[in-house]
């Protein structure tokens, strides 16, 4: 399935975990294969990292905070033009290239 989300859209989270439902954020990365993305301050998860010896560097002991991903049935695009959570639609130019549109108002999301 042809993912249209890409990295660097603005998304919402529409279902999932309380604490993040509503949240929007910049997608970081996209899994396809997966059909997951990684959405800038959703989803953060907390990983305790032990002091470790690695090609003669020492890494520090502590809590380390990262973005894990989710799924991309749990995120709508933010249409940039009306700023609402939108579906995306797909249209072909004259040229021949295919463009994101947005559902709603019927923007063009790649400009």
């Amino acid at each position: 399935m042809k993912v249209k989300i890409r990295k660097g859209d603005t998304v919402e989270v529409i279902t999932g975990r309380d604490e993040d439902k509503g949240k929007r954020g910049e997608v970081i990365r996209v899994l396809p294969e997966e059909s997951r993305v990684v959405v800038q301050s959703v989803n953060v998860r907390t990983k305790h990292q032990r002091q470790m010896q690695a090609q003669g560097r020492t890494i520090k002991p502590g809590k380390v905070r990262f973005e894990g991903p989710i799924s991309i049935a749990n995120v709508m695009l933010v249409c940039p033009k009306c700023n609402k959570a939108t579906r995306v639609g797909v249209s072909r130019s004259e040229e021949g290239k295919v463009q994101r549109v947005c559902k709603k108002c019927n923007a063009l999301i790649d400009d």
